[in-house]
């Protein structure tokens, strides 16, 4: 191969092997839409090494169980679901086989979110009294219960569709202040949609829990498969009930003001082995 250089040749070399099913996972799609190691991003792990053929394979991180797929090119990824307050450094899951146990470590890179301050008209969703504190506890253990279910079922699909068609107004990950105190981060994206706008399930998945709740409102929660969990609140109306299996694109409910909010929009909330991610990531319109 006189007169081509060595880049070349070494790419030359990666696409041939990547069109025979053995490139790196890096030439994968579902590996370049979905891997993004940040604090409140996803990490794609390769473990095809790693595992047995005919064995049963779990993976661990932070002792949570990970969603495990298989992509077209042959290749066994760990879909890591990464918390918001994790320090970024080298992180590692554990890979359990049969019976016999292994680990890969991956890097996660630090990322800077901003601020948003937020004033409400009243104090009740900031100061909150016995009675609502009492409330907003019970109704955050019926949603941690939800957020912390695995289902053996793979997700239909794990780049999602939209579930709305109205722009974004708040981003993942935001620090935020209400009445000029400081709360959680922003867990999920808010959608700028009106009232009365249709919310799509953006994967097929089962409904696994609705309420009114005291800061999301009308809730929908909806198990995608081995961990992955959506949640959308401050809905106006809610069409599913507990237990109903969706299809992918079926409407779930609608767009309201419910809740602690300062206006009408849908919130949504991807959940991977119990740990809040951007779900921008999942509709291609992440920023590093």
């Amino acid at each position: 191969m006189s007169g081509v250089t060595m880049p070349v040749m070494r790419w030359l070399a990666c696409l041939l092997t990547f069109l025979s099913g053995a490139c790196a996972a890096a030439q994968d799609p579902l590996f370049a839409a979905l891997n993004h190691p940040v604090p409140g991003g996803v990490a794609v792990i390769d473990i095809t090494t790693k595992i047995k053929k005919g064995t049963t394979t779990e993976v661990r991180f932070l002792e949570k169980r990970v969603l495990v797929t298989r992509t077209k090119v042959g290749k066994t990824l760990a879909i890591v679901g990464i918390p918001l307050s994790t320090t970024p450094g080298t992180q590692r899951i554990t890979i359990t086989h049969g019976t016999t146990q292994s680990s890969a470590d991956f890097e996660v890179r630090n990322k800077v979110y901003r601020e948003q301050r937020i004033t409400l008209k009243s104090n009740k969703h900031v100061h909150l009294s016995d009675e609502d504190l009492a409330r907003y506890k019970r109704e955050a253990t019926l949603q941690d219960n939800a957020y912390q279910q695995f289902s053996q079922g793979h997700p239909s699909n794990l780049i999602l569709d939209r579930p709305v068609d109205a722009p974004l107004s708040s981003p993942f990950g935001l620090k935020r202040f209400f009445n000029g105190e400081a709360r959680a981060p922003h867990s999920g994206l808010d959608f700028a949609a009106p009232t009365g706008t249709p919310i799509k399930a953006p994967a097929a998945g089962t409904v696994i829990l609705i309420g009114d709740f005291f800061f999301n409102g009308k809730t929908v929660f909806v198990d995608h498969g081995q961990g992955m969990i959506s949640m959308f609140c401050h809905l106006s109306v809610i069409d599913v009930t507990e237990g109903q299996r969706l299809e992918r694109g079926q409407v779930l409910g609608k767009v309201g003001a419910t809740g602690r909010v300062t206006g009408a929009h849908l919130h949504w909330n991807v959940s991977l082995n119990d740990a809040r991610v951007d779900p921008a990531i999942f509709i291609g319109m992440f920023t590093p």
